[in-house]
C-alpha cells in the first residue's frame, strides 16, 4: 500500500472511531446527559460531544494498533504452521476459547448474585459482529479469508477491549462505550484493505507506465537523430 492511500486509513479510520464514539457515547450513558437535551442546553452537548469524540479518537488508535499487529502475527502464523488451513484451525480454536472465557471469566469475576445471560450476551454481540464482517470479507475475497477476519473481529478486539473488561467496576455503559467504536474501527479498516490495496497498486502501475512512456519517446527521438 502506498503513502496515500496508508494516510487516508489511518484518517478515515479515526473519523469512524470519533464519530461512533460520540454517538455510543451519548446512547450508553443516557440517563447521564439525558437532562442536556431535556433543557437543550447547546453548549452542554457540543462539549460533552467533543469529549466522547476525543475518546472514540482513542479506540480508534487502538484499533488501528491491534489491526497491524495481527497482520504481522498473521503471517508469522502462516511461516510457522506452513498451510492456511492448519493456521486457521488454530485460529478457529483460540476464537472458541476466547468467547467461551468472554464469559466465563467475566462472570466469575462480577457475576455473583446475578444471572449469566447478560454476559453471554455480550459475547453474542461480538460474535455476531465478527461473523458478518467475516462473511462480508469472504465475498470480497475468498473462502480461506473467513477465520482470519473473524479471529481478527472476535480476538484481537477482545484483546483491545481489555482495559475495560478488567476494571473492577463493570460499568456496562463503559463496556458499550468501547466496544462499538472497536467493532466499528476494526471492520472498516478490514473490509477496505484489499481496496486500497488494489488502489494502490493501479497507481503504482499507472505511475510506471507514465514514466516509460517519456522514455521511449526520447529514445526515439534519439534513434531518428542517428539515422539522419
Amino acid at each position: 500500500m502506498n503513502s496515500r492511500n496508508l494516510v487516508k486509513l489511518f484518517l478515515t479510520t479515526l473519523l469512524i472511531g470519533g464519530v461512533t464514539g460520540g454517538v455510543v457515547g451519548f446512547l450508553a450513558r443516557w440517563s447521564e446527559f439525558k437532562p442536556y437535551f431535556s433543557s437543550f442546553e447547546v453548549s452542554a452537548i457540543l462539549s460533552t460531544f467533543i469529549w466522547l469524540f476525543g475518546v472514540g479518537l482513542i479506540f480508534s488508535v487502538i484499533s488501528q494498533a491491534g489491526f497491524f499487529a495481527y497482520l504481522t502475527i498473521h503471517r508469522f502464523g502462516l511461516g510457522i504452521f506452513k498451510s492456511a488451513s492448519l493456521w486457521n484451525a488454530v485460529q478457529l480454536v483460540l476464537i472458541l476459547f476466547v468467547v467461551f472465557d468472554l464469559v466465563y471469566l467475566r462472570y466469575l469475576s462480577f457475576g455473583s448474585g446475578e444471572g449469566i445471560s447478560s454476559y453471554i450476551a455480550l459475547a453474542l454481540v461480538v460474535l455476531a459482529a465478527g461473523l458478518i464482517t467475516a462473511y462480508f470479507k469472504m465475498k470480497q475475497t475468498n473462502k480461506q479469508s473467513f477465520i482470519p477476519a473473524l479471529f481478527f473481529m472476535v480476538v484481537v478486539t477482545v484483546l483491545e477491549w481489555i482495559p475495560v473488561l478488567s476494571a473492577s467496576a463493570n460499568d456496562e455503559s463503559w463496556l458499550y462505550f468501547m466496544l462499538f467504536p472497536l467493532l466499528a474501527c476494526n471492520a472498516y479498516q478490514l473490509l477496505v484493505l484489499s481496496k486500497l490495496i488494489q488502489r494502490s497498486q493501479r497507481e503504482l502501475a499507472s505511475k510506471r507506465g507514465s514514466q516509460q512512456t517519456p522514455a521511449k519517446g526520447k529514445m526515439k527521438a534519439g534513434e531518428l537523430g542517428k539515422g539522419s
